[in-house]
């Protein structure tokens, strides 16, 4: 699901936007300077929200590029593990199991709070609350 449509001139670092189909976090977008007929080029540099791979493109500064809908919620740790995590939502009271990133497995125990993601259906734990 889409939220908006951008510009890629418009883009900013820390804008989430899909990279075939992988949503991603800008961390930078070089514009080149117009030519005599030519159009401003964007080279973007982004980071996959979900997989952490780094992805190099370049396209026209009038090309549009999909920015989808990261929901930002609270919830507790219930249980870990091995490589997931047992979580309920703070507000929903809604129970469910996602993948505890490895710089978190050290810090996070059982009952602490978390903040995870919800993108595009997706659901990852970002940071210890």
């Amino acid at each position: 699901m889409v939220f908006k449509i951008i510009d890629a001139s418009a883009v900013r670092t820390g804008t989430a936007i899909l990279v075939d189909n992988t949503p991603c976090i800008v961390k930078t977008n070089e514009i080149s300077k117009t030519g005599k007929h030519g159009h401003t080029k964007c080279r973007i540099e982004a980071i996959g929200i979900l997989d952490g791979k780094k992805k190099v493109f370049v396209v026209g500064g009038h090309d549009k590029l999909d920015s989808p809908m990261i929901n930002k919620n609270k919830a507790q740790v219930l249980s870990i593990m091995d490589d997931k995590a047992s979580v309920m939502d703070l507000e929903s009271y809604e129970t469910m199991e996602m993948a505890m990133p490895e710089e978190l497995k050290s810090t996070v125990k059982d009952g602490d709070q978390v903040e995870y993601w919800d993108v595009e259906g997706n659901k990852i734990i970002k940071r210890k609350v």
